[in-house]
């Protein structure tokens, strides 16, 4: 039992990371560049490896159980920062000893085709923190507006950039404020796939140019949202059946927090939730970039939608947001309501469609996919 008295995943095998690696000399690589890594993050003490045998292809690095125990019982990598003394959020050398550490005690394996790909996934993840705490937007689930400058709409291809405005400038002009502090309007799920999809062309502009050109097209063309776009750049670790441990999150990735109030989930946007993890314990706030989340004010803020509801001149059900806000602050003042309503929401979520004694949080986390040039696995739709 966790200090909410949810249940928690029990202590699992650990499998941390594993690299395919086909001959020798892609052994001695992956063992030199892992084993340097574990140098600069002072963790070679702490680390197990095969020390160079490979295991039906795969070479394998995990922490040690005793180090686990010590630095994130139970998984728990919420607190990691704290233990640690980290600063994540100033110090990018902290955000980076963070992510490995919390890959190297994932419960199941983080399998990469070569080491090239794990060094292209951690520097995503670095990306997509970066972006996210930059990221302010106005909350909207019904409208949404981008920077006329380099952005268009039509409502069978949704918002695309205009021929010959660079895909990453674009994405940043329309989720980071510029000088003259405009700000535009998104929902939840839109804007986590922008940063998302920033932090990856970002990434591709270093080691896959071919690909970044690729999203380039794509996006002057069609944009590739919602079911598509998890679908085609995202893979996601834990199920219902298998759910990850509930304080398990690694930076960079995105979570969905479930609204488990059957009546205020039928407002359109207000299903539950869709964020990124900072590392640190938070989680942004797009909304009110001053104030990001923790686990425990994003589960306040998420169990205040039932109590901020209202019908409009046309009988159809609203959220409130001001309300929200003001009850999530005056909530976040009186530690026995946290308490309480923690003991409520702070348990894994129901299956879809079912309102019972689940709480809002998810079982899996998603992340992006493969990116280097001889083991990218994304492919462009097109125009579909």
């Amino acid at each position: 039992m966790n200090e909410y008295g949810s249940p928690t995943a029990s202590q699992q095998n650990i499998h941390g990371i594993q690299i395919r690696v086909t001959n020798q000399h892609e052994s001695d690589v992956a063992r030199q560049t892992i084993k340097s890594t574990l140098q600069t993050l002072r963790l070679e003490n702490d680390v197990k490896d095969s020390n160079g045998t490979i295991f039906e292809g795969y070479m394998q690095w995990t922490l040690k159980q005793d180090y686990i125990q010590s630095v994130m019982p139970e998984l728990n990598t919420i607190d990691l920062s704290e233990r640690l003394g980290l600063q994540p959020h100033s110090n990018p050398s902290d955000l980076y000893r963070e992510i490995w550490l919390a890959m190297l005690a994932n419960p199941t394996p983080w399998i990469y085709p070569s080491v090239d790909e794990i060094i292209s996934a951690i520097r995503i993840r670095t990306f997509i923190v970066d972006a996210a705490s930059k990221t302010v937007l106005n909350f909207n689930a019904s409208e949404a507006e981008r920077p006329n400058d380099c952005w268009t709409y039509h409502e069978n291809t949704s918002f695309t950039v205009l021929p010959g405005s660079p895909l990453i400038e674009a994405l940043i002009k329309a989720t980071q404020p510029g000088p003259d502090g405009t700000v535009y309007s998104f929902s939840c799920y839109r804007a986590t796939e922008y940063v998302l999809l920033l932090a990856l062309a970002q990434e591709a502009q270093i080691s896959n140019p071919a690909l970044l050109a690729a999203m380039q097209q794509q996006w002057e063309t069609r944009a590739v949202i919602s079911g598509k776009f998890h679908d085609v750049f995202l893979k996601e670790a834990g199920t219902m059946e298998d759910p990850l441990p509930i304080r398990y999150y690694i930076p960079g990735d995105r979570i969905w927090f479930r609204n488990p109030d059957d009546s205020s989930s039928d407002v359109a946007g207000f299903e539950g939730s869709w964020v990124l993890y900072l590392g640190g314990g938070l989680f942004p706030n797009f909304w009110r970039r001053n104030k990001p989340f923790t686990i425990e004010s994003k589960c306040v803020d998420v169990y205040h939608w039932r109590n901020s509801t209202f019908r409009d001149t046309n009988g159809e059900l609203q959220m409130d947001e001001s309300r929200v806000s003001e009850l999530l602050d005056q909530t976040m003042t009186q530690p026995a309501e946290v308490a309480k309503i923690m003991r409520r929401m702070y348990r894994l979520r129901d299956p879809k469609g079912v309102y019972e004694n689940g709480g809002c949080m998810d079982t899996s986390r998603e992340f992006l996919r493969w990116v280097r040039p001889s083991t990218c696995d994304i492919i462009m739709p097109g125009y579909y």
